[in-house]
Order: C-alpha cells, then sequence, then structure tokens
C-alpha cells in the first residue's frame, strides 16, 4: 500500500533534503547539478569533487561526481582526472582511493582541464597574410 502511494519515494525526497543539509541546501545543489541524488561517498580527489555511488539507481546513473564550489557553474567532463574518469566510467570497480596499483612516475604531468573554445584557450599565431581582407569604408576616400 506505502509503495501504491508513493510514499517510499516520498521518503528518498526527504532523505535527500536531510543529506543536503536542508531545503536552502538542497535546493542550490538541485540548481548546480539538475539533480538531487543520495548516495554513499566514495571519495574526493585533490581538485575538491565530491565522487558518490549508490546501487539503487540505474548501472550507468549509479555514479555522479559533484563539482568541487570554487568551479561554480563552470563544470564539465574534462575536469575530472583520469583516474577518477576510469571508475566513473566502469573500467574499474575501484576508485582510485583503495587502488594501489596505479604508479606514478616523475615524468608524469598533473592533470588539466580541457580549455577549448574559452578565453584562456591557446591560439597560435599565424605569419601568413589572409586571403580574404574585411573591407574597409574610410580606405575608399
Amino acid at each position: 500500500m506505502a509503495n501504491f502511494l508513493g510514499i517510499t519515494r516520498l521518503g528518498r525526497l526527504f532523505q535527500a533534503i536531510r543529506e543536503a543539509g536542508g531545503f536552502k541546501q538542497a535546493y542550490l545543489k538541485l540548481y548546480r547539478n539538475d539533480d538531487l541524488k543520495t548516495g554513499k561517498l566514495v571519495g574526493i580527489d585533490k581538485y575538491g569533487n565530491r565522487y558518490y555511488e549508490n546501487p539503487y539507481y540505474f548501472y550507468g546513473r549509479n555514479r555522479w561526481v559533484e563539482f568541487s564550489p570554487h568551479v561554480n557553474m563552470d563544470y564539465d567532463g574534462s575536469q575530472i582526472p583520469a583516474e577518477w574518469f576510469g571508475w566513473m566510467h566502469y573500467k574499474t570497480d575501484l576508485p582510485p582511493i583503495r587502488d594501489g596499483c596505479r604508479p606514478k612516475h616523475k615524468w608524469m604531468m598533473d592533470h588539466s582541464e580541457n580549455l577549448s573554445g574559452t578565453k584562456e584557450s591557446y591560439m597560435p599565431y599565424t605569419t601568413t597574410p589572409p586571403k580574404v581582407e574585411a573591407w574597409n569604408p574610410s580606405a575608399m576616400k
């Protein structure tokens, strides 16, 4: 009867609000992530991203990341480091916190996000003149 009336789902909603830290924090989390989920905290990377898992949700939707608050609404998938990317996409069941077999060599670079499409992106300098020049009306006089 409780399942028919949806009381179990209502209970999950209140559990999500309680785990978020109240109505205001739940609203802010819902605004930033477009989703309000409950789950077990699996780990935190060195950038402040928090990784969660809950087997109640469908496979493929049961692992998620809440990005660090300092990025605000400017988050994307390239901000996830490689070791956590593998865990998020089911390449391994062990999160990097518990998996000690990943080597760290001195020649390995630190993770950096993809800046394509932003004003901080790399723009190469060109020495070739353009094939089409813009029209300048003041040059006609």
